[in-house]
């Protein structure tokens, strides 16, 4: 017997029973993501590795450790995207998109980092992201973190996420406060565990990120950001703030939130649940003012965010209940060829009446015992049966598999009618 081959460590298959969950959070976002004039571009999981170093940061834990980095036929280093900002401001430069334009992109795909996968970090993931370019005021980081939010809130999950806030300031203002974290760290730097040692010297900031607890104080204890915020982006952060509550949405501002990433300037947020242990960050996003002059076009404003399908999955999963993941509403099984016929077409007839419903015909034969057993597998609400007596008088009979209620014998042609009175 031939060794089976099995699917690369962290690039995992997404099953029939999964994917209902990917079809329903991918619609929903699309729906909105539409209602607020932000339009679908498509871009290749390939770029030049040269893209990532410019823009992520040479320092940071992507470009060193975790991207999947390898020389084509023609010696060209190329990379497989880690993250979606970046292939989103070179095809907006590289087309035209952006100069002296105010553009509301979405994308969404397959992502890929080296690192060690758990439950809800994967090798290869998969995010839905939307990037604004050509607004600098702080309305339209208003509006896009409330655009999250409606997201959010059309899955069933605002209950169980919170907004965190931070501003990073202008790059001339965080360079001061870099200088000053690095002496505070440096004076403590025996307590700093060796994660931490290394990036003092490469990526400070993300120090303040660490989850060891036993750096906490230490943490706590360090210089805020917000101290050093330069008079605009002070300004520009509490606008926000402002448009926020106007809103009414509710939110902690987070000295220590700094995001991973090089090119972020002034706003940085983050939804984040407790309900998935330590990969609790479920949308994050911020401002890069900086990154398209950095990447060769004019200068434009831009902000954007990620969601990670895997975590907002594993979410809904964890707080769905039974009724919700039922996805059959009608099993309809008969126990002859003449008798499956007529199936095919009433069956036809309620996907016609019903389209958002699933009628699952029993196929394979067997009696109707057998089929009462998968049908009740199924999860099915109601069964529909056609035997030898139902054919005859063009009758079928109807029976609820949920409910302790008589089965019913109801014509063909009243079929849909029966069923525009019943809740499916």
């Amino acid at each position: 017997m031939a060794n089976l081959i099995q699917a690369i460590r962290g690039m995992n298959d997404i099953l029939p029973s999964d994917t209902r969950y990917w079809q329903q959070v991918e619609n929903i976002f699309r729906e909105i993501l539409h209602g607020y004039g932000y339009e679908e571009i498509r871009l290749p999981i390939l770029e030049k590795t040269e893209l990532f170093k410019r823009t992520i940061g040479e320092a940071t834990d992507i470009v060193e450790k975790e991207m999947y980095t390898f020389l084509d036929r023609n010696n060209e280093s190329l990379t497989l995207r880690p993250e979606g900002t970046a292939g989103c401001v070179r095809a907006g430069i590289e087309h035209g998109l952006l100069y002296n334009q105010i553009q509301r992109l979405w994308y969404q795909g397959p992502y890929f980092r080296y690192e060690r996968p758990q439950k809800g970090r994967y090798r290869q993931f998969f995010q839905i992201g939307a990037e604004a370019f050509g607004v600098a005021t702080p309305d339209i980081d208003a509006e896009l973190i409330l655009l999250s939010a409606r997201m959010l809130e059309s899955l069933g999950l605002k209950p169980y996420v919170s907004l965190q806030l931070n501003s990073l300031g202008s790059t001339e203002s965080r360079a001061k406060y870099r200088e000053e974290l690095v002496k505070y760290l440096t004076t403590h730097q025996s307590e700093l565990d060796e994660d931490s040692q290394r990036r003092l010297t490469t990526n400070p900031l993300r120090i303040l990120d660490s989850k060891n607890p036993a750096m906490q104080q230490l943490i706590a204890n360090a210089p805020k950001l917000t101290d050093y915020l330069d008079q605009e982006s002070q300004d520009h952060f509490t606008k926000l703030q402002n448009f926020l509550r106007q809103a009414g949405l509710e939110f902690t501002v987070n000295p220590c939130l700094v995001r991973g990433l090089d090119y972020y300037t002034k706003t940085v947020f983050e939804w984040v649940t407790t309900q998935l242990g330590a990969q609790g960050t479920v949308c994050a996003g911020g401002r890069y003012d900086g990154l398209v002059e950095q990447l060769g076009g004019k200068a434009t404003p831009a902000l954007g965010f990620a969601m990670g399908l895997e975590r907002l999955i594993l979410l809904l999963q964890s707080v769905e209940t039974k009724s919700q993941r039922e996805t059959v509403q009608i099993y309809l099984m008969t126990d002859s060829d003449d008798a499956f016929q007529k199936g095919l077409k009433l069956a036809d007839q309620l996907r016609d009446a019903y389209p958002t419903i699933c009628v699952l015909q029993h196929c394979g034969g067997g009696s109707l015992k057998n089929q009462f057993k998968k049908a009740d597998k199924s999860g099915a609400k109601f069964a529909i049966i056609i035997g030898e007596q139902e054919l005859a008088a063009q009758t079928v009979s109807v029976k609820s598999l949920r409910e302790n209620v008589p089965q019913v014998t109801v014509a063909e042609n009243e079929l849909i009618a029966y069923f525009s009175a019943t809740e499916l």
